[in-house]
């Protein structure tokens, strides 16, 4: 059986940096990493320590409502409202609880206005015997209906579904104690009041005090997962070209790569969550208002696709059909200059997207892209290697075919990274 030749158009580029080069070039962006990675841990336990915190004196605040008579005589039994707000809406991020708490307010102010006006009618309607029980007992049933349709839609669920969910709340509470209470219009106006100072301390508290921002969270996880991608990568070249009898005279190392593939795989509700919060977040840092965070989104799916490939190159290592360490040999540095030079190419998008800096695409990175293509072109010409047996020549064919299929994600990557930069205004220095 004859070696299998794919076919690339080969074009007038740059050669690729010589594996020994690359070795040699220090790594600082994986130095930098290494460190935010460290500080990173230390800064999350602070950050949940100061929340907790800030809970705390949002609800010794709130509380005051009970413990000071002056303020008690004002609101009465009312400051429970106040109490559950805080507990109900203070989130970890302020863009989570704006998000909540202007949901909860637009669901109080519908559902109670709304109730409001359908006790009034049945109010009125009591000198006609059963018919105000008809009134409320229809309206209960037709606005909890589509209220709770509402909330099933994709559009709203995603932003709206807590205010349809008070909405919902609000309304049958208004409107049941309407039927037995005779001010309902003030029971309205002072659970809504109560209900904005809570809404009122909970802001000035987590926008104001130490906040957590989402879109803080957001950059800065979807810049370090080309890290983590082209960690992987080196990860698995390392380990592929290894010798067996290096392999096993090493110590069994724990492999971190696969766990950061696997992250980066099963993000995609947490980059959605995060995106979505943002949105909700004012004009702060170097964020503004109608910031491209679904681009942001749409970057995590292009590293999504990457990570099953990298998986499927860490699979390769785990197969008993190994094809031998001569033949293995025979390729590696063609290889590891290509693995090598993608994971270089991670690095400088991540960094693009951290620092908030346009890439050199069209100067630097895919002149780059086209030369591994060619390198991978030459691997598997029949001139590289004389005539493999049928489960070496496949074994080999697999491994090129995940670096060509790397390449083009990258590709695909590099242009979304470049359509962010646009949008996002990064700048070019």
């Amino acid at each position: 059986m004859g070696s299998t030749v794919i076919s690339i158009p080969e074009e007038l580029s740059p050669p690729l940096p010589s594996i020994k080069e690359e070795k040699e070039r220090p790594n600082k962006l994986s130095i930098i990493f290494s460190h935010l990675g460290e500080l990173q841990k230390n800064k999350q336990k602070m950050r949940k320590l100061i929340h907790s915190v800030k809970v705390g004196i949002a609800l010794v605040l709130v509380s005051l409502l009970y413990l000071l008579d002056p303020l008690y005589e004002q609101v009465g039994e009312n400051a429970m409202w106040a109490i559950m707000t805080v507990v109900v809406i203070f989130e970890f991020f302020a863009g989570a609880t704006l998000s909540k708490g202007l949901n909860r307010g637009l669901g109080t102010i519908l559902g109670g206005g709304l109730g409001c006006s359908v006790a009034t009618l049945a109010q009125k309607m009591t000198d006609m015997g059963k018919a105000s029980t008809i009134v409320i007992g229809s309206s209960v049933f037709i606005f909890g209906a589509a209220g709770t349709y509402t909330r099933l839609q994709p559009s709203i669920k995603k932003r709206y579904d807590y205010a349809a969910m008070i909405f919902i709340l609000t309304f049958n509470l208004v409107i049941v104690s309407g039927l037995r209470a005779e001010e309902v219009l003030e029971l309205a106006r002072d659970r809504l009041s109560t209900i904005g100072m809570g809404f009122a301390v909970c802001i000035f508290i987590n926008l104001l005090v130490f906040p957590t921002w989402a879109s803080d969270e957001l950059h800065d996880s979807i810049s370090s997962k080309f890290q983590d991608l082209a960690k992987a990568i080196e990860e698995c070249l390392e380990d592929y070209f290894t010798l067996d009898t290096e392999k096993d005279n090493q110590p069994c190392r724990r492999s971190s790569g696969s766990g950061s593939c696997r992250s980066v795989l099963h993000s995609k509700s947490k980059d959605e969550t995060l995106a979505n919060f943002a949105k909700w977040e004012p004009w702060h840092g170097k964020f503004g208002l109608y910031y491209p965070w679904n681009k942001y989104l749409q970057v995590g799916e292009q590293l999504r696709d990457l990570a099953p490939i990298v998986l499927s190159l860490k699979a390769c290592l785990q197969s008993p059909r190994q094809p031998s360490s001569s033949v293995r040999q025979s390729i590696k540095e063609p290889s590891e200059a290509v693995g090598l030079s993608l994971a270089l190419t991670l690095q400088e998008l991540g960094e693009s997207v951290m620092k908030m800096r346009r890439s050199q695409q069209e100067a630097v990175i895919m002149p780059k892209l086209k030369s591994m293509r060619v390198e991978l072109n030459s691997i598997i010409s029949s001139s590289k290697f004389g005539p493999l047996q049928n489960v070496d020549e496949l074994a080999i064919s697999s491994f090129v075919f995940l670096l060509m299929e790397m390449v083009e994600k990258v590709e695909e990557l590099a242009k979304e990274v470049e359509e962010l930069g646009e949008l996002a205004d990064f700048s070019t220095k």
